[in-house]
C-alpha cells in the first residue's frame, strides 16, 4: 500500500488510530477491575474497531488494492500510520484511562470538524463515529475524576499516568503537509486547530480531578511517518499472527 493518494493516507491514518487502540483495549476483556468496566472497554474497543474498518476499507477503495483485513493484517510495523499516545501499553487502569481520556478529547473536537469534510465519505463515518466517541470521552472523564478525587493511592497512579503519557500528545497537534494540503482543501482537518479546545477540555478536566496539569514539553512524535515506539511491534506480532500463519485463510 505505499503510494496512496493524499485522500487515502489520511483515511488509513484515522483508521490505524481506532484500529490500534481497539487492540489494546480488547487485551482487558476479562481483567479489568470491575465487571461493568470489563464491559465498557469491550465496548468503546468494538466501536474503534468499527471506525477503524470505515476508514481503512475507503483508504483500501481509494487504492484500489486489497480490503481493510489486507490493511490490518499485511501491514509491517513502519507501515502503520497511528500516533504514538494510541499504541502505549495498557499498564495499570489508571495508565489507560489516561490515554483514553486524552485521545477522547481529541477525537470529540475532531470529528465534530470533520462531519463538514468535502469527502462525503469521511464525513459520514465522522458522524458516526461522533456519536460514539462523546460516550467514550464521558467513560473516561468519569473516571479521571473518580481516581483523581479517590484516595491518595488512586490520585498518585492517576498522576503518574498522565504524567508519564503527557509527551505524547503533543504529536496530536502537529500537521504535516499532507494535512495542510487536505485542510485546505476542505477535506480534512488541520490537527493545529484542535490545540486550544483540547487544551481547555484537558486543563478543566484535571482540575476537577484534583490532578496537576504536566509541565514537561510534549515531545515525542513520529507514529503518523511510521516510525514507532518499541511497543507497537509486539502488539502487531499478537494481533497479526493467524493471518500470517495461515495466510488468507477464512473461517
Amino acid at each position: 500500500m505505499n503510494n496512496l493518494n493524499p485522500v487515502a493516507t489520511y483515511a488509513l491514518r484515522l483508521g490505524d488510530n481506532g484500529l490500534v487502540l481497539a487492540q489494546r483495549l480488547g487485551a482487558w476483556c476479562g481483567h479489568a477491575p470491575e465487571l461493568e468496566i470489563d464491559l465498557a472497554l469491550a465496548n468503546i474497543g468494538l466501536d474503534l474497531l468499527g471506525q477503524a474498518r470505515n476508514f481503512l476499507s475507503y483508504a483500501a477503495e481509494l487504492a484500489g488494492n486489497g480490503d481493510e483485513d489486507t490493511l490490518a493484517f499485511g501491514r509491517d510495523e513502519r507501515q502503520f500510520r497511528n500516533l504514538l499516545l494510541v499504541e502505549q501499553p495498557n499498564g495499570n487502569f489508571a495508565d489507560t484511562i489516561a490515554r483514553q481520556f486524552f485521545i477522547d478529547v481529541w477525537h470529540v473536537a475532531l470529528f465534530t470538524r470533520l462531519v463538514n469534510s468535502r469527502d462525503k465519505q469521511i464525513a459520514a463515518i465522522a458522524a458516526k463515529g461522533l456519536k460514539e466517541v462523546r460516550y467514550h470521552l464521558r467513560f473516561s472523564r468519569g473516571w479521571l475524576e473518580r481516581l483523581g478525587n479517590g484516595t491518595d493511592y488512586s490520585a498518585q497512579l492517576m498522576q503518574k499516568a498522565v504524567d508519564n503519557l503527557w509527551r505524547y500528545t503533543g504529536e496530536l497537534f502537529l500537521a504535516d503537509e499532507l494535512e495542510i494540503a487536505l485542510a485546505r482543501q476542505g477535506i480534512a482537518v488541520d490537527p493545529r486547530e484542535l490545540q486550544t479546545e483540547w487544551q481547555m477540555t484537558v486543563h478543566t478536566a484535571l482540575i476537577d480531578s484534583g490532578l496537576q496539569v504536566p509541565q514537561e514539553a510534549a515531545f515525542r512524535n513520529g507514529g503518523k511517518q511510521g516510525l514507532h515506539s518499541e511497543h507497537l511491534g509486539p502488539m502487531l506480532a499478537e494481533m497479526q499472527y493467524l493471518q500470517r500463519a495461515y495466510p488468507g485463510q477464512q473461517w
